[in-house]
């Protein structure tokens, strides 16, 4: 009978350098193709024949892990807390991938506004629930407007009054004329496991878990 193996799926872009550190001191390092951003393959091996990873867009990672095409991933707190599924369980701080989930607003606009007297606001974002849960226990109704990216041009165009974007050193912000308002969240990225193949695979599982615990800084 042919072995499962255990998949890992990880996100593209700049968190895969961090991930590298940790991945590279274990014994299922994986194929340095994985950290090769020019590649468009999407499928690696590992130094461990009962260990793959598969490369996928960051904010699908916990999509992969829930529905069970990969049994583990590395994702961001906004992420897991965005879609929240319930077959996804974050055992584990990476203690990578450090920033924050943050309202930001042009700074021509914030001296004149009173954000106390709002009854609804237009907010253009990649996390529409994250957002409105916020909002909501302000008393606030959020319309969501999504968008994946170049949201910092949407209050200067008038699509919207704020965005909710990650914030990492503002530079981004401070060039767009924007600024950060209110932090919804810290962020960093975690261990995250489908509890189904937890049950089925533990001991597997546990191995995986026990050799990444060992090289987080």
């Amino acid at each position: 009978m042919k072995k499962t193996k255990i998949i890992i799926a990880v996100p593209r872009g700049r968190i895969l350098k961090d991930c590298k550190k940790i991945f590279d001191r274990t014994n299922f390092a994986p194929d340095p193709m994985l950290y090769n951003e020019s590649s468009r393959k999407l499928s690696f091996k590992s130094s461990n024949p009962e260990v793959n990873f598969i490369k996928v867009r960051a904010f699908d990672v916990c999509t992969f892990v829930a529905f069970g095409a990969s049994h583990l991933g590395i994702a961001g707190d906004d992420v897991i807390q965005e879609f929240n599924y319930s077959e996804v369980y974050a055992p584990l701080d990476l203690n990578i991938g450090h920033c924050r989930l943050s309202v930001a607003a042009l700074e021509s606009l914030i001296k004149k506004e009173d954000p106390s007297t709002w009854s609804n606001i237009r907010i253009a974002t990649k996390y529409p629930n994250l957002t409105k849960n916020f909002y909501a226990a302000k008393g606030v109704q959020v319309e969501a407007i999504k968008l994946n990216g170049s949201m910092e041009l949407a209050p200067s165009l008038s699509m919207c009054r704020r965005i909710v974007d990650l914030v990492s050193t503002g530079k981004t912000l401070k060039e767009n004329n924007l600024k950060e308002v209110e932090k919804i969240m810290d962020v960093q990225s975690k261990l995250i496991i489908n509890r189904s193949a937890y049950k089925t695979k533990t001991k597997k599982i546990e191995k995986i878990i026990d050799l990444i615990k060992k090289e987080i800084k």
